[in-house]
């Protein structure tokens, strides 16, 4: 049972807390606290926007072009086509990534990246031809996946001459030119190293018949493109076992033969 000294405590309380504040007032003073709050997001949202769009602050005013080897950094800029003193957040690098690979077949892939508060990175990584094409006076490049990407005056040094010798009566249909492109270059990447720098053609007659031509007119009869490095260790063993042999034939690595000692 509560006591004298209870009940006056209770009192004071009361008096000390005053009377109660009608639900209305607290009501407002929330709606005033929410209010205040929006206004101070919505301006903290429009001053972001201005700083990214309607500042001088994060323009682009400059753009860096790496890993270029034949392209030149001019021809890169040029064909990307960034635009310089927009606002930097609102460049599209997807269209300036696919302007420069259709505008520059050479560029295998590129990287296009904001570097803040001012710049456009463009980081490529170009085509390397594996074979080459003669086509009148000039050379088409060929790269590893197949593509002809890039025709010029003078065939780059190092790189075999493809030659399609296929009769248009004799091949299948279901090998066209542009796979027996492929087939070749499947072929160039399996060929050994130290014989790669020895190959001045790779020369196809059918799908299942393509020979290497060599320096010093030595030649490697290689056959389809199936078993590529069986044959490639083959062919290392066999120039190994007879080094002054001109004609190797690897087309089944298991019975391979060499002549011309």
């Amino acid at each position: 049972m509560a006591g004298p000294r209870t009940a006056e405590r209770g009192e004071r309380q009361k008096l000390e807390s005053g009377p109660p504040r009608p639900p209305l007032v607290g009501r407002l003073r929330r709606l005033r606290r929410l209010i205040v709050l929006l206004l101070a997001l919505v301006l903290a949202g429009a001053a972001t926007v201005w700083i990214l769009y309607g500042s001088p602050w994060l323009r682009t005013e400059r753009v860096t072009v790496s890993g270029v080897r034949v392209l030149t950094e001019a021809q890169v800029r040029r064909a990307a086509g960034v635009p310089v003193g927009s606002p930097l957040v609102s460049v599209d690098t997807d269209a300036i990534e696919a302007r420069l690979l259709r505008e520059l077949p050479r560029i295998d892939s590129v990287e296009v990246d904001r570097s803040w508060p001012h710049g456009i990175g463009l980081k490529v990584t170009e085509r390397t031809p594996v074979l080459v094409i003669a086509n009148g006076a000039k050379f088409v490049e060929v790269d590893a996946e197949g593509v002809r990407f890039a025709t010029v005056s003078a065939a780059p040094k190092g790189v075999p001459a493809l030659e399609l010798a296929v009769s248009k009566r004799s091949a299948p249909s279901r090998f066209p030119a542009a796979r027996l492109v492929r087939e070749a270059v499947r072929i160039a990447g399996d060929v050994p190293d130290r014989v790669a720098r020895d190959t001045r053609t790779v020369k196809v007659r059918s799908y299942d018949a393509v020979s290497l031509e060599l320096s010093g007119g030595r030649t490697v009869e290689w056959g389809s493109a199936e078993r590529g490095r069986a044959k490639a260790r083959t062919l290392l063993a066999l120039m190994k076992a007879d080094p002054g042999a001109r004609h190797f034939d690897v087309s089944a690595p298991t019975a391979p033969a060499s002549s011309g000692s």
